[in-house]
């Protein structure tokens, strides 16, 4: 068998090769003749997967080792018989701390406790409920936004996007990217929503860029109906918006998920779809893990002020990612691909905390 791969896919080296030919290109040495006898792809969200490159050739499973699709011609693929796979869930956790980590610099900044706070998550689904649990376990009021599961599952736990932008603080996006249909998300996040807000919240898109309109979001924080704005996902990216970095209160470059252990759990996932499709066994699935943290104790007995806040940046403080980003914008991509995979709350053992701290330390994940 033979297993074309995209060569940023952490953690695959040397896994597979003991049941298939496995090649290693980067993203623009995706071509239809070196996919073209390719039993199988491993790809990233920068690989498209479209009818010129994929018709023709011998691919039979397309799994990409991200919760994202769009990068994929699904319309082609069922067409041609090809079946694909993503990673659903790999990396919730990351995104949701990821973004816990943005709004406590915020607050930090303003003065402003997260506790007591009204979040509104519009997306409730795998990323959504991680960021519910870790809101919820800070001390703020979650409001939820999910027609697709209100409509399955009922109305009761769900508000609508009008409630929440008249009643949240703080407004958070974690919804696929849809551009047809009635749940169509294409800039849900438009002029019409921004001028529904009526209490300057803070916006974060730790989704995909074209969730939000970027002309109205940027005409938003000039005119102070959004007075924060978080912003891990950019509509046109690589190219993305210079006057919007200029705006946004943290800019990353779509490294929210880019944790490693959901970096782990999304190769693991693309490794067990191509045994499940080809009947076969990886045995070498075992080596699919994060490295430890270089220093992976979090000692408090010196830490005289913000306690917990200083044990979550330990593990991701965004502001590095954020002054990199500003510094060369032009690098977006570089950064994706060269990224230091920060580990997640779970890699990381408190001493010393309070009994009131290790309660929390406990809902957020840390041993």
């Amino acid at each position: 068998m033979k297993i074309v791969a995209d060569n940023t896919v952490p953690y695959l080296k040397g896994v597979a090769e003991p049941i298939a030919d496995v090649k290693y290109l980067n993203s623009n040495e995706f071509t239809p003749s070196t996919i073209h006898d390719a039993d199988a792809l491993i790809v990233r969200s920068i690989d498209k997967c479209t009818r010129e490159l994929l018709e023709g050739s011998r691919v039979r499973l397309i799994t990409t080792a991200t919760i994202g699709f769009d990068h994929i011609d699904i319309k082609y693929c069922d067409e041609a018989g090809i079946t694909w796979k993503n990673a659903p869930g790999c990396n919730a956790v990351s995104v949701a701390q990821y973004v816990l980590s943005s709004l406590i610099t915020i607050g930090l900044r303003r003065n402003e406790p997260l506790e007591g706070k009204t979040i509104g998550i519009v997306g409730v689904g795998h990323v959504g409920k991680e960021l519910e649990k870790l809101c919820a376990s800070y001390g703020m009021h979650v409001l939820r936004n999910d027609p697709p599961r209100a409509e399955k599952e009922g109305e009761a736990g769900f508000v609508s996007l009008d409630t929440i932008a008249e009643e949240a603080d703080i407004i958070s996006f974690h919804t696929p990217l849809t551009k047809e249909g009635r749940f169509a998300t294409r800039h849900l996040a438009s002029e019409a929503f921004f001028n529904q807000t009526r209490k300057k919240p803070w916006f974060v898109n730790a989704s995909r860029g074209a969730v939000h309109d970027t002309p109205a979001l940027m005409n938003a924080l000039k005119s102070g109906k959004i007075s924060e704005a978080v912003i891990d996902c950019w509509e046109n990216e690589p190219a993305i918006d210079r006057e919007l970095i200029s705006l946004a209160t943290i800019a990353t470059p779509h490294i929210a998920g880019f944790s490693a252990d959901g970096k782990a759990n999304g190769t693991r996932t693309c490794l067990e779809n191509i045994e499940r499709f080809f009947g076969l066994k990886i045995e070498k699935m075992k080596e699919v893990v994060p490295p430890v943290p270089a220093d992976p104790v979090i000692d408090l007995d010196n830490v005289t002020e913000h306690r917990i806040e200083h044990a979550i940046f330990r593990s991701f403080d965004p502001l590095a990612v954020d002054k990199a980003l500003r510094e060369t914008p032009d690098k977006f991509e570089w950064f994706r691909s060269n990224y230091n995979h920060p580990r997640e709350f779970t890699a990381y053992t408190i001493k010393n905390a309070t009994a009131e701290e290790r309660s929390l330390f406990d809902k957020l994940g840390f041993k």
